[in-house]
């Protein structure tokens, strides 16, 4: 039997190559790779540096979905349709609205697929394959059971980061997350020899390994247990965590001791009313961000800081407040996006009850670009919150900003990431304005949807 994997990208310009900034392993296709049987010959296309071969014979193909993703995944599917070649899909925005990825798909994958995923390879094997695959209902928060097969990713040109999992999930319930209507706030572990197996056969080659966990520190002992064994192995790496881990000194002090270069935190907002109404107010708990960032620097931890703007409290203010805080707290790299209400999440259906959406489905509209703002704001417009996020990433990445925050202790106490610090922001300040504008979707596709039934 063969099976194609697909990885979409979110879009494409005509005549222009796709962000680099995007281009990471992308981790999932790995892992469907790993957890099918060996006698089943894999096939795997990148859409973001590839072009895909729609003719390879091929008996099914797999599609992992984001909202980002999903009208060039819908694209894709309807080529392999047309050629009479199965499709199943999976993924955050497949489990999140799952009819409407039906429509493009012979089978949908709910939840994690490890729990359904030999099943539906067998039905395969009969021609038995299901509409649906439901990996919601057997979810635990058991040891998620897999093996990454990292050999799809051979001759591909990735950015240097060695991507790896130690769990998945989040406790926290912030409304804007689809990771907790995804997970319902249940957190799993890899038990941490398992990573450390993993890490120890990947080591020789990785110059930097990003742990993507959604939080690193959402189970605080079986991460400082893994930080524990970590410095053994001698790697340099990043992950993300949620700030109220930075008001544990043990904890900040492990992560520096076990190679930890910086951590992406997000601070979304530094409006104590919009905090409360995401429903993240362990954010400014512990003395607040200050005191965190305080704790952050005092263990040489550097931090790429998220912000999100378009909340109901809100206004121009609000953008230079917060530029003046990013620059004063010297954070390595920064990300200063509006909101998106993602499918599924209880930010899109509050928005959605209040008749706030722009359109039925953003991330499907012909009219949406990437920096768009798909609803409408409380206090300002779609187009003046856009603009302002611009002008405040223009600032914080501009020589001068780069400056202010370059010789920061923290930013400098290592030699080869104060290096970097200046390529990285060089990068991020050129792709963020690059990703402006950018379409959903393939801009030369000439072809047409095949739904279901047609």
């Amino acid at each position: 039997m063969r099976l194609t994997i697909v990885h979409p990208a979110i879009g494409h310009r005509k005549n222009e190559p796709y962000i680099r900034s995007w281009q990471m392993e992308p981790l999932p296709s790995a892992v469907i790779a790993g957890l099918t049987p060996d006698d089943v010959e894999i096939a795997f296309y990148d859409d973001r540096v590839e072009r895909i071969v729609y003719d390879h014979p091929s008996d099914a193909v797999a599609i992992s979905l984001e909202a980002y993703t999903a009208k060039r995944a819908y694209q894709i599917a309807s080529e392999y349709r047309k050629r009479g070649v199965p499709v199943i899909f999976g993924g955050f925005h497949a489990t999140l609205v799952p009819e409407e990825a039906a429509r493009f798909a012979e089978s949908v994958v709910t939840g994690e697929a490890e729990y359904v995923w030999p099943e539906l390879i067998d039905d395969l094997r009969h021609g038995t394959l299901k509409k649906r695959y439901d990996g919601l209902s057997q979810a635990n928060s058991a040891s998620p059971l897999y093996r990454a097969d990292r050999s799809v990713f051979r001759g591909k040109n990735y950015l240097p980061v060695n991507l790896l999992e130690t769990g998945r999930g989040c406790r926290h319930a912030c409304d804007f997350c689809s990771i907790q209507s995804f997970f319902k706030q249940m957190r799993s572990c890899r038990h941490p020899d398992r990573v450390l197996e993993e890490i120890a056969a990947l080591r020789d080659n990785a110059k930097l390994f990003f742990f993507v966990d959604d939080n690193f520190a959402g189970d605080i002992v079986h991460s400082k247990a893994l930080l524990r064994a970590l410095p053994a192995l001698n790697i340099r790496w990043v992950t993300q965590i949620s700030i109220d881990a930075a008001h544990d000194e043990e904890y900040l002090f492990l992560l520096g001791k076990a190679g930890c270069m910086g951590v992406l935190i997000g601070f979304e907002s530094l409006e104590a009313k919009n905090i409360e109404e995401m429903n993240k107010r362990f954010n400014m708990s512990n003395g607040g961000y200050e005191q965190a960032m305080k704790n952050l620097r005092k263990y040489n931890i550097r931090v790429y800081a998220t912000f999100v703007f378009g909340y109901d409290h809100d206004t121009p203010e609000t953008f230079a407040h917060t530029l003046d805080f990013a620059l004063e707290e010297g954070v390595y790299i920064a990300a200063f996006n509006h909101l998106t209400p993602f499918p599924g999440t209880p930010l899109y259906s509050r928005l959605q009850q209040e008749k706030r959406l722009k359109y039925d489905a953003w991330w499907l509209d012909d009219r949406y670009r990437y920096n768009d703002v798909p609803f409408y704001p409380a206090r300002m417009t779609p187009e003046q919150i856009s603009e302002h996020c611009l002008e405040v990433r223009r600032k914080f990445y501009s020589l001068r900003g780069v400056a202010k925050r370059a010789f920061r202790p923290v930013n400098r106490s290592d030699l080869r990431m104060f290096w970097s610090f200046f390529i990285i922001n060089a990068m991020h300040g050129r792709d963020g304005l690059k990703r402006h504008g950018y379409p959903l979707g393939d801009e030369n596709w000439n072809g047409s949807y095949l739904e279901a039934g047609n």
